[in-house]
């Protein structure tokens, strides 16, 4: 083999381990910005086809505790919020617009306060409203949020008409979102694990 052609092989060799390295790091960036705002720790829900929790809990604005065993019958959108979550924010017209649509159908919304002050969420909902059928639930010892696996906020879980979590949604909903796993869950369907969204854990992020 000639100098020259050892020269040739050996550049040849050199831009195909840079292009693999180049193709590596392209891969790696890829993976981890896609994973950007989502917790590593999220998998998919095992709750999809069990119970529901039927834990009884505080009103959040009023005396007295409530059970969504009482809805049985209904589909239940039961919505995990906090005050400092800011995907909360972003979602809770979605949740306000498609609650009062479904005002007059077999559909109940829960909003669950996680982790928080009873007077910020109250103060929460002063500024961003307080959605028609729903109930709103203080859970000040995270029993429920422990009951439903919850990683941070917002989650959100279907319960069919039977009292079976049917559906999950980990971030922000958005109304064509909810509208359709409605009619999915109405029309007897399990939708399951649905798309992953940013969720925040705590008020520090």
């Amino acid at each position: 083999m000639t100098e020259q052609t050892t020269e040739t092989t050996s550049r040849t060799g050199l831009w195909v381990t840079l292009v693999l390295i180049v193709a590596i790091v392209a891969a790696m960036v890829v993976v981890f910005s896609s994973r950007f705002g989502k917790d590593p720790s999220l998998i998919a829900s095992p709750l999809i086809g069990k119970p529901a929790s039927t834990i009884e809990l505080p009103y959040l604005e009023q005396d007295g505790t409530f059970s969504i065993s009482e809805l049985r019958g209904h589909v239940v959108v039961v919505n995990f919020f906090a005050s400092w979550c800011f995907p909360c924010r972003e979602e809770h017209p979605a949740l306000e617009q498609v609650a009062a649509a479904y005002g007059d159908k077999d559909v109940r919304f829960v909003g669950i306060v996680y982790q928080d002050q009873r007077d910020s969420a109250i103060a929460f909902l002063d500024q961003f409203g307080r959605a028609e059928n729903t109930v709103y639930l203080f859970d000040p010892d995270s029993r429920a949020a422990i009951d439903y696996g919850v990683f941070g906020v917002p989650e959100t879980f279907y319960v069919n008409q039977d009292g079976i979590i049917v559906a999950k949604k980990t971030g922000p909903s958005t109304v064509g979102e909810l509208s359709t796993v409605i009619e999915t869950v109405l029309r007897g369907e399990q939708p399951g694990n649905l798309n992953e969204g940013e969720l925040q854990r705590g008020p520090s992020g």
